[in-house]
């Protein structure tokens, strides 16, 4: 399609769970809904189209070790953009991607800057890694360096213990988190276990990732300050496997790891039930392959989501949770077409007939 030609989408336009319409037009790489007088050059396509879709924990630029080249980078974007991912929130990459927002054919990405870890409490290669006195200060710096977000990681393995245990006092966290809000950021922070989320949810912490230790006595603390969370259930899936390296060495943390994984299901839907906040998010980067964004959808049906609310927490919803504008007038035209209705089986998001990216056909 030239650049200045105008696409005709129609068919059955998801504005919303409940708005539908008819068709849009994408001129100039916008939304109308009103068609342009004296297109000459149309292009039509048919289907069900939806808001470009959201991986909210995704990791662009980064690997097993830590950094990869910008070419790696690049294949892990184009990977998630042929998957229906328009818009990224980079939860945490050692690498610099802003070369990504001069590239049209690349996803939309919202970056958190670099993970902040204690000392030898992380994976290695990936995070600043700092003890309590400068937390603040690294907040700060990373505030500054994203896109209006922090993150932090809250528990990991503790080698001395034996199990997860919290990284920050709660002083720490109070002087940290009020900083980045100062600066106009939001914070969120890697948790597994339980111990850790009184204090990061009592310091006003805006969303947790995983959250694999929230219980029922916690939950309605989340209700409470609105905390979302990011279950990043494929992730989660491989506990049982990492769970089995540390048997000999740690069956302490093994044991609670394969805790974790058991109840994973219900803790996503107690918390669900309960109005936490739930959003689609893959943890794709690292050691996960890019591109799963419609498996984690579907693991939040399995674990009890409606299938609408499960797809509104990668579109509408998530969009709206991140500032960013969905099918509306005017819009940058990112959206995705299906062959039938995603509201009635959220496994047609595996196959996208098309995806457009700021109003080019990509795929």
């Amino acid at each position: 399609m030239s650049d200045h030609a105008v696409l005709h989408v129609k068919g059955r336009i998801l504005v919303g769970p409940e708005e539908v319409r008819d068709d849009l037009w994408i001129v100039d790489g916008r939304i109308s809904y009103d068609r342009p007088a004296g297109a000459r050059d149309v292009r039509t396509v048919v289907g069900w189209a939806l808001p470009g879709l959201v991986d909210a924990h995704c990791h662009v630029g980064l690997g097993p070790h830590g950094p990869v080249p910008e070419d790696v980078a690049e294949k892990q974007a184009l990977t998630d953009r042929e998957a229906g991912t328009l818009l990224i929130r980079d939860a945490g990459s050692p690498s610099d991607t802003r070369w990504t927002d001069d590239r049209e054919d690349l996803p939309k990405i919202i970056r958190a800057g670099r993970h902040i870890a204690r000392t030898r409490r992380y994976i290695r290669g990936y995070a600043h890694e700092i003890e309590p006195d400068h937390l603040v200060a690294y907040v700060a710096q990373e505030a500054r360096r994203g896109d209006g977000w922090v993150k932090l990681v809250g528990d990991w393995i503790d080698r001395e213990l034996g199990d997860l245990a919290a990284l920050w006092p709660r002083e720490a966290l109070d002087a940290a988190i009020a900083e980045a809000h100062r600066l106009g950021a939001r914070v969120t922070a890697h948790c597994f276990s339980a111990d850790s989320l009184p204090d990061l949810v009592g310091a006003g912490i805006d969303c947790v990732e995983h959250a694999t230790g929230l219980t029922e006595d916690l939950i309605p603390l989340f209700v409470e300050h609105g905390v979302a969370i990011v279950p990043t259930l494929v992730n989660i899936a491989t506990f049982p496997q990492l769970a089995a390296g540390g048997d000999d060495k740690f069956p302490r943390w093994s044991a609670h790891m394969r805790r974790l994984h058991e109840r994973r299901y219900d803790t996503v839907r107690s918390a669900y039930d309960a109005g936490i906040p739930v959003y689609v998010g893959t943890d794709a980067g690292g050691t996960l392959p890019h591109g799963l964004v419609a498996a984690e959808v579907a693991e939040l049906v399995t674990a009890g989501i409606p299938p609408v609310e499960a797809l509104a927490a990668t579109t509408w919803k998530a969009r709206t949770w991140l500032g960013r504008p969905g099918l509306e007038e005017g819009a940058p035209a990112d959206l995705v077409v299906y062959a039938s209705d995603p509201r009635a089986d959220v496994r047609v998001l595996a196959d996208p007939q098309r995806v457009v990216l700021n109003g080019r056909v990509t795929a």
